[in-house]
């Protein structure tokens, strides 16, 4: 009978916890309930995403405006308004257009989240080219920021942020060909940059291209493209200076190829291919508020 009683006041004893103990216990249970908020919250924003792309899918804009904040700024200084009106102008251009996204990270507090995504948009447009019809590819990928907000029980996107940005449009036989535009991704204004164009320009085949760059505007501007034949090298470049407005840039090149063809005592010029390249430059204002002190003139003064 003594053994059992000891047991019991050992089992008791042991049940027991101590300061030290239950402020342990305490924590742990908060870190169980924050992972489960986290989890929800997670949960919450994918959803938001999965939602944004099934409208944006259907092209349904009234859809994807549900899931954007009436204070939505992005980027390039566009709000909600001009940004939806984008997005309509695109569906239009491209009817077939499709989009994707991997979230590739989630960070957030309690009301506000960032949504590191890449983007990707596909479509297969059709142009008359000469004399022939024909279907292009288009294939554009985006890396940005979104900025959430939680407005009572739901989620807005406020604000997005870009990254990085590519853009391909090609036809015919230029679907074939490699084509790559080499441009810084961020640059302070009024700072000189190169931008390098290279083609595999297949054997037998003449190359054309211009490169231009334009200000992310809207409506968006159009610069006159002035062709120049591909050197041997399959190399052409450009040195721009980045704009001092405040005012993000596009670098675009474009690209023609053509195959000669003896007729005779003629000459025949067949079109072959067209391709369109486009990346982002973001432009990093310049701060006109940042007063540096002259250490040298200060010590001068006080030697005196």
């Amino acid at each position: 009978m003594k053994k059992i009683s000891v047991f019991l006041i050992l089992a008791l004893l042991l049940s027991v916890q101590t300061p030290a103990q239950a402020g342990l216990f305490k924590d742990q249970i908060t870190k169980i309930e924050q992972r489960q908020i986290d989890k929800k919250k997670n949960a919450e924003i994918k959803a938001l995403f999965g939602e944004m792309i099934k409208q944006a899918n259907k092209h349904c804009l009234t859809g994807l405006q549900s899931v954007y904040s009436k204070d939505f700024t992005n980027s390039d200084g566009f709000n909600y308004d001009t940004y939806m009106k984008m997005v309509e102008d695109t569906w239009k251009t491209y009817p077939d257009i499709t989009y994707s996204t991997q979230i590739d990270n989630i960070e957030f507090t309690d009301n506000y989240a960032r949504v590191y995504v890449t983007e990707t948009a596909v479509s297969a447009p059709k142009e008359q080219i000469g004399d022939f019809e024909t279907v292009g590819e288009l294939y554009s990928v985006t890396k940005c920021i979104y900025h959430l907000q939680k407005h009572g029980e739901i989620w807005l996107i406020e604000s997005e942020d870009v990254l990085e940005e590519t853009s391909t449009l090609k036809y015919g036989g230029a679907r074939y060909v490699n084509v790559e535009l080499d441009t810084p991704k961020q640059i302070g204004a009024g700072k000189y940059y190169t931008t390098t164009l290279k083609i595999n320009v297949p054997q037998g085949v003449d190359a054309v291209a211009s490169i231009s760059r334009e200000k992310i505007v809207y409506p968006q501007t159009k610069t006159e493209d002035n062709f120049r034949r591909i050197s041997n090298d399959n190399i052409l470049e450009r040195v721009f200076m980045s704009n001092q407005e405040n005012v993000n840039e596009y670098a675009i090149a474009s690209v023609g190829l053509a195959q000669a063809q003896a007729q005779g005592e003629n000459i025949n010029i067949h079109m072959r291919g067209l391709a369109f390249i486009m990346t982002r430059v973001n432009v990093i204002p310049e701060n006109k508020f940042v007063n540096i002190e002259d250490k040298k003139v200060e010590k001068n003064e006080q030697s005196k």
